[in-house]
């Protein structure tokens, strides 16, 4: 199993990381990133050796040039592109909270996406009100308001149906359902990579250490794909015996 990681500064790789990586059973590690890192897993270099499974988050470059070698290696389903971030929020939700959250996931850079829906006025103007100032005081300015310009809405709905519709619609990477019965709403979702139920679960807990893997399925292929898992390290082989009767009788 081999790990590419962008090195620090000083062209090192963080100790945490490579302990992180000898926990997980790793053999290889490279301080390469970037489209550049999946061209080398997938083809090998001089110093790479080609593997068979190509796995992890990135950015837009990094997620097209997985689709590239799609075929070449084994890329899983879901495309791991620009976070997203659809937050729902009702009276209940604290605007402070639901503004930072959407402001954590927008900047990490552009193509991203960054909704608020929710079915209440005060909410959407508090919100949108807070996020304005959060992304004034940001030191990266830039990456989220290049998010927020493309992708970034306040979307005003009839009610927590509505909500959920257009929710599934999106099939966002991060859902967030902060509102007074979330659980009430996971019943609704069909489509999303992790859902987050309530005002104190954000998604940078399933970032770092909660349950979901921090590879989800973005740009509307949580649809169709889930977060990567085990299975996705697996392959299925079928395996078919038969003795001289039972070929006599299925072909006689």
């Amino acid at each position: 199993m081999a790990l590419c990681v962008p090195p620090g500064a000083d062209g090192r790789v963080a100790a945490p990381t490579l302990a992180a990586a000898a926990i997980a059973g790793v053999d290889e590690v490279y301080r390469i990133g970037g489209a550049q890192a999946i061209a080398a897993l997938a083809y090998g270099t001089e110093t790479v050796r080609p593997v068979d499974v190509v796995v992890g988050p990135g950015n837009v470059y990094v997620a097209l040039a997985k689709r590239e070698v799609c075929g070449v290696v084994g890329i899983p389903a879901g495309f791991a592109g620009p976070s997203e971030v659809v937050v729902v929020a009702d009276e209940t939700a604290p605007v402070a909270f639901a503004a930072i959250d959407l402001v954590v996931q927008a900047e990490h850079g552009p193509d991203g996406l960054a909704w608020l829906l929710t079915w209440s006025d005060e909410v959407a103007d508090a919100v949108s009100e807070a996020v304005a100032k959060l992304v004034v005081a940001s030191p990266r300015r830039a990456e989220i308001e290049s998010t927020l310009d493309s992708g970034g809405y306040a979307v005003l709905v009839d009610g927590p149906e509505q909500a959920m519709a257009v929710a599934n619609l999106i099939a966002p990477e991060h859902l967030e359902l902060m509102t007074e019965a979330p659980d009430d709403l996971v019943e609704l979702v069909s489509n999303a990579g992790a859902v987050f139920c309530g005002p104190w679960t954000p998604a940078s807990v399933g970032d770092y250490l909660a349950g979901p893997s921090h590879v989800l399925p973005t740009h509307g292929s949580a649809r169709f794909a889930g977060g990567l898992r085990v299975d996705d390290f697996l392959k299925h082989m079928h395996v078919v015996s038969l003795d001289e009767k039972a070929l006599a009788r299925v072909a006689p």
